[in-house]
């Protein structure tokens, strides 16, 4: 405690001096912001010419908010932490996208971007299987913390495993899922595990079995637009012995197939409905567009400001009916593959 115009016995900052100055204050109180061993800054309490001066029987009540101010502080710290070790671990185990001869593959992923959101358990994958088959997967992992992103590490590296080891209809690789995920603890995820196949000039088809997810978005060249909602049932981590269901769609040449997540259709002031019926429009609107700004356009158009939940994004787009090539077979190559998860830019 010490009033402006009297001398220094220790330095001070001169940008503080200068303001205490400017207020014409006739005494201060500069307390420091310290919480678990850490000194985050100070905080300075000023009084001009036209109020008592700081006496000794202030300087408790100043240490108490100094100490409240920095307990705050530092939690919104370790917080952030928190959140970015979470984020950070979530983007190591998204997949690069297999580069395949007669297909178009495309992901995004973005983090939720409301205050309090926390990194949750959303997840894409594709792969092409031993048989030349390519697959193409989505999930969303229950939770929203480092646990979620860690389960769903798991369930990844455990379909794709079973998927390459038996080549089953999707119906019997995700109940494998289930029965396998019962051995790393009771996670519940929702999962679209689906199968394309085909030839490089086509015909081209989509087998699919659906875990409690939404359902896959087709959309023509033409902009003509459907829900994918065979092949449905419940969600993983519910009940391993219940029976699976399998559908089977085939895909017109140049359309778009969209796998995604809840948050890119979801708000809380509104139905589900509503949010599938906003992404059939802007889907059918950027049909001819190219795929990567297909995705783009998606998710800058659907996503709330700040929203709430991640979003992940898997989208498909077939060749032309003429085109020519090996179909499902991989094609060899040393390069990234595919088009890597994108972020949408974070303030």
């Amino acid at each position: 405690m010490r009033r402006p115009g009297s001398p220094r016995k220790h330095p001070e900052p001169l940008w503080e001096w200068n303001l205490l100055e400017q207020l014409d204050a006739t005494s201060a109180v500069l307390a420091p912001l310290r919480a678990r061993r850490r000194v985050m800054g100070a905080i300075t309490l000023a009084r001009t010419t036209h109020e008592r001066p700081f006496g000794k029987e202030d300087l408790g009540l100043a240490e108490e908010l100094s100490h409240r101010v920095a307990l705050h502080a530092d939690n919104a710290r370790l917080h952030q932490a928190v959140q970015a070790t979470s984020e950070h671990l979530q983007r190591a185990l998204l997949p690069q996208l297999p580069r395949v001869d007669g297909l178009e593959l495309a992901a995004r992923y973005s983090p939720a971007r409301a205050e309090a959101a926390e990194v949750g358990g959303d997840w894409y994958d594709s792969f092409v299987l031993p048989g030349g088959d390519t697959t193409l997967i989505i999930g969303d992992v229950t939770g929203h913390d480092v646990r979620a992103a860690v389960a769903m590490g798991q369930l990844r590296n455990m379909l794709r495993g079973i998927a390459c080891d038996r080549q089953e209809p999707p119906d019997a690789i995700l109940r494998r899922l289930d029965i396998a995920q019962q051995t790393v603890g009771r996670t519940t995820a929702t999962c679209v595990y689906s199968i394309v196949h085909g030839t490089g000039g086509g015909p081209w088809e989509l087998a699919y079995s659906s875990a409690g997810h939404l359902p896959p978005l087709l959309v023509t060249h033409e902009g003509d637009t459907g829900y994918l909602e065979g092949g449905t049932g419940l969600m993983i981590g519910v009940d391993p012995d219940e029976t699976r269901n399998m559908a089977t769609e085939p895909l017109p040449a140049r359309s778009t197939l969209l796998l995604y997540t809840d948050g890119l259709i979801e708000r809380r002031d509104e139905s589900l409905q509503c949010g599938l019926t906003r992404l059939r429009q802007h889907a059918a609107s950027l049909a001819r567009e190219s795929l990567p700004v297909m995705c783009d356009e998606l998710l800058a158009g659907l996503l709330a400001d700040p929203y709430p939940d991640d979003v992940a994004l898997l989208a498909l787009r077939l060749p032309p009916a003429d085109s020519h090539g090996s179909g499902g077979a991989a094609r060899p190559s040393q390069e990234p593959t595919g088009s890597e998860a994108v972020p949408l830019p974070r303030d």
